[in-house]
Parts: C-alpha cells; structure tokens; sequence
C-alpha cells in the first residue's frame, strides 16, 4: 500500500529502499513481528554504521546507513499492511532518525578531527533539509490525500493514542520529539507558513524536494565514505543547505496557496 494515489505519486529520489521495504512488509504481515520492533532493527543498523565510521571500515558503515534507510521504511509500510497505525512508532522513528544523525556526524567529525562548530553546523544543516522534505510531503498527504493517520503539518498537542497503545509513552514520546524537533519545524514553518493551505503540490516540485530526504542524504554521505571524501561530508552538507533558499523561493513564487 503506498503513501500516495497513483496521481499524486512522484519519483521521490530518497525513498529507493520502497520496493525492498513493501517487499519485506509482505513477508511480516502475517507474523507476530511489530512495526516498533522494525524500528529497533534500524537503530541497530546505524549504531553499527556509527561503529563502522569509527573503525574505518566506511565500506561497511556504507553498506549499513543504506540496509538502515530500507529498514527505515519497512515500519511504516508494515504499520500500513497491518493496518496498525501508531503515534509510538512514528514518534520514535523520528527520535531515532534524529539521534543517528547526529551520531553519524559525530563520528565522522571524529575520524576528519573537524572543529565541534563545524560538527554542530553539519548537524543543524541536515535537519533543516530532512524538516523541509517532510514539511512539503505532509502538505500533500494532509491536503490532497484527504489525511495522514499519524503525520502532522504542525505538531501542536499530544495525540490521542491508538487501541494497543500506551497513553502515557505516546505523550512522553511526542514531548521528546517536540523538544528535539521544535527548533527545526519551527524555522521551516516560518520560512513558508502559507504552504500549508496549499491543496496540492506538482510532481516536479516534491521530485526536486526529495533529494533533501533522508534516504537521499544518508545514500551521499554513504558514497562519499565509500570514495574516500570523509573529509567533504561535514562541508557539503552546509553548503547543501542553500538549496533551501532555492525550493522556498520557488514555491512562494510560482506554487501560489488557493
């Protein structure tokens, strides 16, 4: 089951693990295996990505930032198959998306001896992207898709949690994301606040928006580790950001809201 209809798909290019992850849904759907429990299997994966980096071993740690951006989709597509939707998991696939990030930065920080400033600016440029990929991709499944089950254009209260659930850990978990997202949704918010409204957004425009996702961010910094570029993955990522200016600058111009 995809995320979207037919008419509003797009070629997303961070999301080349969906084949894979519909795939493997399929196998799981009717085993006891949990759409949280995937989420854990792909924390693994970038911790020992993480330790790979340290190691030098950036074949390796290649190899696993990619199986954890496959994995990565698994949860959500296995939560569809099954028809379990979850505020635990989406909030805790966040947490753990964000966290690696930053522990990925880290290392490789570590291995280049790259100054904390540097670290940090690489860190806050990576999630700005990844916050403006997901800002504009709500938008459309919010808006034209008629509704996301778990996915908010602008996260404002704790969710009321599904059946299965535990009320207390959705509300401690979308505390958790709220202070370590805020900062990031709340500048790309404001850097386009009337998208929201927006009944839609065109193919094109979320194709060009998707080399900011996840999967394309973690597929670079997995190719330049593979070609010996460590020591360009902080920079480029900063300098990527300026991209930013240029997809705001296209939808506030040219995608007017209704």
């Amino acid at each position: 089951m995809s995320k979207l209809s037919k008419e509003n798909k797009f070629i997303d290019v961070s999301d080349y693990g969906r084949p894979a992850a519909k795939f493997c849904a399929q196998l799981l759907k009717e085993t006891s295996v949990t759409p949280v429990q995937v989420t854990f299997v792909f924390g693994i994966c970038g911790l020992i990505a993480v330790y790979c980096i340290l190691q030098e071993l950036y074949a390796a740690a290649a190899v696993f930032l990619i199986l954890k951006s496959i994995i990565d989709g698994i949860d959500g597509e296995l939560a569809r198959v099954k028809k379990t939707p979850s505020y635990t998991g989406r909030y805790l696939d966040s947490i753990f998306d964000i966290l690696l990030n930053f522990m990925f930065l880290m290392a490789i920080g570590y291995q280049t001896n790259a100054p904390v400033w540097l670290i940090f600016a690489a860190f806050m440029a990576i999630q700005l992207q990844g916050t403006l990929y997901n800002y504009y991709y709500v938008i459309l499944r919010t808006n034209k898709e008629g509704g996301d089950t778990t996915s908010k254009i602008t996260e404002t209260a704790s969710p009321i949690a599904f059946p299965g659930e535990s009320q207390q850990m959705v509300t401690i978990l979308y505390h958790t994301y709220n202070v370590l997202y805020i900062l990031f949704d709340k500048t790309i918010y404001y850097a386009d606040p009337k998208a929201a409204s927006l009944s839609t957004l065109p193919n094109w425009f979320m194709t060009l928006v998707s080399f900011y996702g996840l999967g394309a961010q973690l597929l670079i910094m997995a190719l330049l580790l593979v070609f010996n570029g460590i020591a360009y993955i902080l920079p480029f990522f900063i300098c990527y950001t300026a991209f930013i200016l240029v997809l705001v600058t296209i939808r506030r111009s040219f995608l007017k809201a209704d």
